[in-house]
């Protein structure tokens, strides 16, 4: 006779239920320091002027949707918001179109020098614009593309080149290139075999980079803020600093303006949340 199917469970260990409850514990504590800053930005965009200085609460007393609308009258946000667009749009593209081919070479191709070349490029990861500043300017000087949307792209797009080759060639490196001879036998070139076997097996890899380069140029502030002087052509992340005066900041105005720069952000997440794991994790096989 069969014993019951309760009596062939084996008994659950109290000590992995409490490493469970404590593992929940520790995940929930993170996502509420994490999103804390978020409420509050949000919980003080819905506030009055009134009631941001003088209320002792963080929740609003009275929600002001309104303050969402307004900040579009008080600052041409469209227009901010658009050219955000296009820096970091245009600068995603520069770096990919320069980033894939530089390390398809560097995975698959062997050449004298390489090795320092990869050096330089690690090396490179080290300085922050602010460092370049004044290099910057003089060198966009001389372009003519200070005060222009062309020249932030152009910076955005070289200071995010060695990430892109860094990156794509872990995730090349990753991919057999049996799969390309394969293609090469059949008669592709290798620039073919690039194209159609590669390229789409490294999609995740890919997406990735394209992502964190987007939203790298999307926050970019300092080099903005020092070659734009026209308010027009200032991005988002500039633009905002409309509600900070000499004399007052609209909290408010400031906070919902701010809500929207990382909506495209959090939607970026959201579209490549499934390969971002498995694209971080070919970008660092090492070489």
């Amino acid at each position: 006779m069969s014993q019951p199917a309760a009596a062939l469970k084996k008994p659950v260990s109290v000590k992995k239920v409490i490493l469970r409850l404590l593992l929940y514990f520790v995940v929930l504590d993170v996502c509420i320091i994490t999103l804390y800053p978020y409420f509050a930005m949000l919980c003080t965009a819905l506030k009055s002027r009134n009631e941001i200085f003088g209320g002792n609460t963080i929740l609003p007393i009275t929600a002001l949707w309104s303050n969402f609308i307004d900040i579009w009258s008080r600052a041409p946000m469209a227009k901010y918001m658009l050219n955000s667009i296009l820096i970091a749009g245009g600068s995603t593209i520069i770096a990919m179109l320069c980033g894939i081919p530089a390390a398809y070479a560097l995975a698959r191709m062997k050449f004298k020098g390489q090795t320092a070349f990869l050096g330089v490029i690690i090396v490179s990861q080290m300085f922050a614009p602010v460092v370049l500043l004044i290099g910057i300017y003089k060198v966009m000087l001389s372009m003519g593309l200070t005060d222009s949307i062309l020249g932030l792209i152009f910076i955005n797009a070289a200071f995010n080149q060695a990430f892109t080759v860094w990156l794509l060639r872990g995730t090349f490196m990753g991919i057999s290139a049996e799969m390309e001879q394969a293609a090469t036998i059949d008669g592709c070139t290798r620039v073919q075999s690039m194209m159609k076997v590669l390229l789409p097996v490294a999609a995740p890899g890919i997406v990735t980079t394209l992502i964190f380069i987007f939203i790298n140029a999307w926050n970019e502030y300092t080099v903005a803020l020092c070659l734009i002087s026209t308010d027009t052509l200032k991005p988002l992340t500039v633009g905002i600093n409309t509600f900070n005066g000499y004399n007052i900041i609209e909290w408010q105005y400031l906070f919902a303006a701010s809500i929207f720069a990382i909506i495209p952000v959090v939607i970026l997440f959201m579209c490549i949340e499934k390969n971002l794991v498995s694209g971080l994790a070919s970008g660092g096989v090492k070489g």
